[in-house]
């Protein structure tokens, strides 16, 4: 039972290491909009998604998406989509920094859209990893030493005990 609660505790703490920050947010969008979100570390892996939700309406139904256009801290475009109602993607992050969200709706219709932006930041989490497997280690090392004692001190005990 004590290796479960040790292996569930280092399970529980790398997965805390290894994601540093997760926004999700519902917005309507009439024409244009664009969310910032910081990036703390060079080389973090940038994880997004978001969904155009339709109103299935009679006044209101259309097959057309919005656009997405990302830009890093310098301004640099990162990434870009057009006419999607969904889309999945990831990134690393070559700078920290700001980088910038971008939505256009080419619709004469407001649309609801759900984001969701996920930084993980890999380092961070191969240290920890790596210190959940040295801690671990030093774990099994102490309860093989514990029960080396423990029999040796039965032993002695068995020798004494027959005199």
């Amino acid at each position: 039972m004590m290796r479960f609660q040790t292996i569930l505790t280092v399970i529980v703490v790398v997965s805390s290491m290894l994601i540093t920050h997760v926004v999700g947010i519902r917005f309507v969008i009439d024409r244009e909009e664009c969310l910032s979100h910081n990036v703390e570390h060079d080389g973090d892996t940038v994880h997004f998604s978001f969904v155009v939700i339709k109103a299935e309406t009679a006044w209101h139904f259309s097959e057309d998406g919005v656009d997405l256009v990302i830009k890093g801290p310098s301004k640099e475009v990162v990434y870009a989509v057009h006419d999607k109602t969904s889309e999945k993607h990831e990134f690393h992050a070559q700078k920290k920094g700001l980088y910038h969200f971008c939505f256009t709706n080419k619709s004469p219709y407001h649309e609801t859209i759900d984001f969701d932006i996920q930084v993980v930041n890999e380092k961070m989490g191969r240290r920890a990893v790596h210190k959940a497997l040295i801690e671990s280690a030093a774990l099994i090392g102490a309860s093989v030493l514990q029960v080396y004692l423990l029999q040796r001190l039965f032993e002695r005990k068995l020798r004494t005990s027959r005199v």
